[in-house]
């Protein structure tokens, strides 16, 4: 049973292929990659890719934001 519980919660938290993460760059280092978010719902890719998208756009559109924030395909990388 412990091996199986430890199986469960070590394959619980891989991101699946479906996912997508939110990053923003800095004000200082328009190079940098910022985490903000990670899109990994089991609704699937489309969900999840829209889910970034929009929360993209809200977060671009705020007023006197000066960094870019924009979504990839697939986990956090650095």
């Amino acid at each position: 049973t412990s091996l199986t519980l430890q199986s469960m919660v070590l394959f619980g938290c891989g991101a699946s292929n479906d996912s997508f993460t939110l990053y923003r760059n800095s004000v200082m280092d328009k190079d940098m990659r910022i985490h903000v978010a990670s899109f990994d719902a089991a609704d699937g890719e489309t969900y999840n890719k829209e889910n970034c998208e929009q929360a993209q756009q809200l977060f671009q559109s705020q007023p006197g934001v000066k960094t870019k924030f924009w979504c990839e395909k697939g986990a956090f990388k650095k």
